[in-house]
C-alpha cells in the first residue's frame, strides 16, 4: 500500500471516531415532565429545557435563592417550561451576570430528587434596542 492511502484510512478512522464520541455526548430538548420520566427511569442522561422565568405582577423574579455570602456556589430559581409546568432549578455555581434581563433560560443537567440540577445555563437576553428608546430617539431628530 502506498503512504497516502495508510494516512487517508487514519484520516478516515479519526474522523469517525470523533463523530462517535460527540454523538454520545449530545442531550436532546424535553420539558420537565419529559425530564421527570426519564429520572424515574433511572436514566441519568443530560437534556436541555427552554423556559421563561416565573415573575410577578411587579415583574420580580419568584424563587430566586442567591446569598453570595453565605454560598457563592449555590443558586436557585422557579423556571416556567413550553408547557407552563413550574420547577425548581438548583446550579451549583455563581449566578449568570444579567440573569435577572434575560427573556428565555435554556438549561441543561438532569431531575434529581424532583428538583432540576443545571451543569449550565444559557440565557437570551432582551435586545438591546428597546421599542421606546428607539422612539424617542428618533422623535427627538
Amino acid at each position: 500500500m502506498k503512504k497516502s492511502h495508510i494516512i487517508g484510512i487514519i484520516i478516515i478512522a479519526a474522523a469517525i471516531m470523533i463523530i462517535m464520541s460527540t454523538a454520545g455526548d449530545a442531550s436532546t430538548y424535553v420539558d420537565f415532565g419529559q425530564a421527570k420520566e426519564l429520572a424515574e427511569d433511572g436514566s441519568k442522561a443530560k437534556v436541555h429545557v427552554v423556559g421563561r422565568l416565573k415573575k410577578d405582577a411587579q415583574g420580580h423574579i419568584v424563587g430566586m435563592k442567591y446569598d453570595p455570602i453565605v454560598d457563592p456556589n449555590y443558586f436557585s430559581f422557579m423556571l416556567v417550561d413550553t408547557n407552563r409546568v413550574e420547577q425548581q432549578v438548583v446550579y451549583f455555581n455563581p449566578k449568570p451576570q444579567d440573569f435577572e434581563r434575560s427573556e428565555q433560560v435554556v438549561i441543561t443537567g438532569s431531575m434529581q430528587n424532583e428538583v432540576f440540577v443545571a451543569d449550565k445555563i444559557l440565557l437570551k437576553c432582551p435586545s438591546k434596542y428597546v421599542e421606546k428608546e428607539v422612539q424617542q430617539t428618533t422623535a427627538g431628530l
